[in-house]
C-alpha cells in the first residue's frame, strides 16, 4: 500500500490540494451568499447583471435592468422586453472556484498562481457578462431555442474556455510545465 501511494503521490497530492481549494472556497461562497439573507441580490450578482445591461445598451439604447428583490433576481430587458433574469447562478463564481482550485492543485510560484487565477477569473467574468448579452439578444429574437441557447450552446463556450485556460496553466505556467513539479 506504501509503494502504491509512493508512486501515485503527486496524483493523491493534486486531488488533496484540489478538494481542499474547492471546498474552502465554496465555504466562504456559501457564507457570502448567506449574509445577504432571503430579501437580496447579491452584490456579484448585480455587477453581472449591470456590466451585461452596459453591453446591451451598445446594441440598443433601451436595455435595462430591474432588480427583483423578493425573488432575488434582476430581471433583464433588450429592446424594452423582458428576456431573461440573471440568479445567482448566473454570476460564472461557481465556474470561477472550479477554475481556482484546479490552478492552485497544478500550483507554481506563488505570484504566478495568484496573477493567473486572478487574470482567469476576470476572463470568466468578461466572457460570461458576454455570454449573457448574447443569450438575452438571441432570446429575444429566438425564444423557441431558450433551452439550447441556455442549456447547451452557452455553456460549452464558457466551459470551452475554462478548459483552455487550465490546458495553458499546467503546459505552460505550472511547475509541472517546466518539469519541476513540488515533491
Amino acid at each position: 500500500m506504501k509503494n502504491l501511494f509512493l508512486q501515485y503521490k503527486p496524483f493523491f497530492v493534486f486531488l488533496m490540494k484540489f478538494f481542499l481549494a474547492y471546498f474552502l472556497m465554496t465555504f466562504i461562497y456559501n457564507n457570502y451568499l448567506m449574509s445577504y439573507g432571503e430579501m437580496k441580490v447579491d452584490a456579484i450578482t448585480k455587477l453581472v447583471a449591470r456590466n451585461t445591461e452596459l453591453v446591451l445598451q451598445l446594441f440598443d439604447k433601451d436595455s435595462y435592468i430591474i432588480e427583483d428583490k423578493p425573488s432575488q433576481f434582476v430581471q433583464l430587458y433588450y429592446k424594452n422586453k423582458y428576456v431573461a433574469r440573471v440568479i445567482e447562478g448566473c454570476n460564472a463564481l461557481s465556474v470561477m472556484i472550479l477554475f481556482a482550485a484546479f490552478v492552485f492543485a497544478f500550483s507554481g510560484k506563488w505570484l504566478k498562481t495568484i496573477l493567473y487565477i486572478l487574470t482567469g477569473c476576470v476572463i470568466i467574468h468578461l466572457l460570461n457578462v458576454l455570454r449573457i448579452a448574447f443569450l438575452a439578444m438571441a432570446l429575444y429574437s429566438y425564444p423557441e431555442y431558450e433551452h439550447v441557447l441556455h442549456g447547451v450552446i452557452f455553456p460549452l463556450v464558457i466551459y470551452a474556455v475554462v478548459f483552455i485556460l487550465w490546458v495553458l496553466w499546467v503546459q505552460k505556467f505550472s511547475d509541472y510545465a517546466t518539469g519541476t513539479p513540488k515533491k
